[in-house]
C-alpha cells in the first residue's frame, strides 16, 4: 500500500487508545507483529516470518517499529512514516530482540498480540526475562469500536457487495457448476469495487447444508436452492460479507416457508441489535423464533461476528456471551439452517450499532429469490 487509507489523526488516536488501554491492563508495554492488530494501529500489512517486524507500544513507552532493513521503505510508506515513529531497522547477524528490550524498558507486565508466534515469542520473553501474556483483551477492545471512518468503510464495502448480490441472478443456472458461478461473482466482487476476493461460497442443493462449503464441480440443477455467500476487501482493507438464499427455478413449497421463518428470524436479531443489549440476546433473538417453528436443531451456529480489518473478529454474537452491545460495534447478523442430504439456507448482513439501534449495511433482497 503506498498510502496510508487514512489519516495520521486517525492512527495517533488509535495508538493512544492503545496505550491507554494498556494501562487500564496493568501493562507496561505491548508488542504487536503482523496480522489485523498491526494493520489497524499503524496501516502495516503483512505476515509473520522468521525476521521480526513488530511494534511496541504502551503507557510511558514512545512507539517504536523494529523492522528488517529490507522491509524499511515498505513500513516507512503506512502511517509510521506519517506519525514519524521511531524505527529500529536490523540487518542479517542482528539479534532483533534486543532492539524489543531497548524500546520497552525496564517493565513488569509485558502483552503480546495473538497473532506474534511462538518463533518470536518465546525469545522476546526470554531477552526481557518475564512472563509474556497476550494483550488480546487491550488489542481487542480497540478494535470492537468502530470510529466514523472506518464505518464509512464498512458502508462502502456493503454497498459493493449487494451489487454483486444484485447481479448473481447473471450468473445462476442450471446446468452450469458452482465452480463456474463462484469465477463470475469472484470476478463481479473486484468490478464493483473490492481490492481482493477474500471468500465465495456457492452451495446447491445437498451442499448448502455445509455452512462452509465452498464451491465443489457439482452441476446446479432445476429446484435446488443455493446459499451464496460472498465477500472482499475494499482498498482501505475493510471487508465485506454478505449471504442470500437463491432458488433455481420454482422452490419446494416447505422449502420457501422455511426460508420465509428464517428471514423473520433474521429480521428479529437485527431488531434485538442495540446498545446495552448482550451479544447473547441477539443470537437468542432469532434462535427462539426458529425455535418455535420447530427449526431450531437445524441452526448449527453462532448468530454473527464482528468484522473490520478481519472478515471474523469479536464481538461474536453467540450465546452465552454475556458482552454487552455498545454504540460503533459491527458485526455480521446471520442466522441459518441446513438440512443434511437435502439443502440449506442462510441471510446475513453487517450492520454497525448507533445511539439508540443499529445502521443495516446490506440492502438487497433478503427473501428467496427465484432465478
Amino acid at each position: 500500500m503506498s498510502t496510508p487509507p487514512f489519516s495520521s489523526a486517525v492512527y495517533s488516536a488509535r495508538l493512544d487508545r492503545a496505550s491507554a488501554l494498556a494501562a487500564e491492563a496493568g501493562l507496561d508495554a505491548v508488542v504487536v507483529g503482523p496480522g489485523p492488530d498491526l494493520k489497524y494501529l499503524v496501516g502495516v500489512e503483512g505476515d509473520t516470518i522468521e525476521r521480526l517486524t513488530a511494534l511496541v507500544i504502551g503507557p510511558g513507552v514512545a512507539p517504536t517499529v523494529v523492522v528488517p532493513r529490507m522491509e524499511l521503505a515498505k513500513v516507512r510508506s503506512t502511517a509510521v512514516g506519517t506519525l514519524g515513529l521511531a524505527v529500529s531497522d536490523w540487518v542479517d547477524g542482528e539479534n532483533p530482540y534486543d532492539l524489543v528490550a531497548t524500546a520497552v524498558g525496564s517493565v513488569a507486565r509485558v502483552g503480546v498480540s495473538d497473532a506474534l508466534p511462538a518463533l518470536h515469542v518465546i525469545p522476546i520473553g526470554e531477552r526481557l526475562g518475564v512472563r509474556l501474556e497476550l494483550a488480546t483483551p487491550v488489542l481487542r477492545e480497540g478494535r470492537m469500536i468502530k470510529d466514523a471512518a472506518e464505518v464509512a468503510e464498512l458502508r462502502r464495502a456493503g454497498d459493493a457487495i449487494d451489487a454483486v448480490h444484485r447481479r448473481v441472478p447473471e450468473w445462476l443456472r442450471a446446468g452450469r457448476t458452482e465452480r463456474e458461478v463462484a469465477a463470475d461473482i469472484a470476478d463481479a466482487i473486484v468490478a464493483e469495487g473490492h481490492e481482493t476476493v477474500e471468500f465465495v461460497i456457492v452451495g446447491s442443493g445437498p451442499n448448502g447444508a455445509d455452512p462452509h462449503h465452498e464451491v465443489s464441480d457439482r452441476v446446479i440443477e432445476d429446484g435446488d436452492i443455493v446459499v451464496v455467500d460472498i465477500g472482499g476487501a475494499v482498498p482501505s482493507g475493510y471487508n465485506s460479507d454478505s449471504t442470500r438464499t437463491y432458488a433455481v427455478g420454482a422452490p419446494d413449497p416447505e422449502a420457501a416457508e422455511r426460508i420465509a421463518v428464517l428471514v423473520r428470524a433474521q429480521q428479529a436479531a437485527v431488531d434485538a441489535a442495540r446498545p446495552g443489549a448482550t451479544a447473547s440476546e441477539v443470537d437468542a433473538a432469532a434462535r427462539q423464533m426458529l425455535t418455535d417453528a420447530g427449526l431450531g436443531q437445524a441452526f448449527l451456529h453462532r448468530t454473527g461476528h464482528g468484522i473490520g480489518v478481519s472478515v471474523h473478529e469479536e464481538p461474536y454474537i453467540a450465546p452465552g456471551n454475556d458482552l454487552v452491545l455498545r454504540e460503533g460495534m459491527a458485526f455480521s447478523v446471520e442466522p441459518g439452517i441446513y438440512f443434511a442430504g437435502e439443502w440449506g439456507a442462510r441471510i446475513e448482513d453487517i450492520v454497525v450499532l448507533t445511539a439508540d439501534g443499529c445502521e443495516r449495511l446490506n440492502t438487497s433482497e433478503h427473501s428467496l429469490r427465484s432465478v
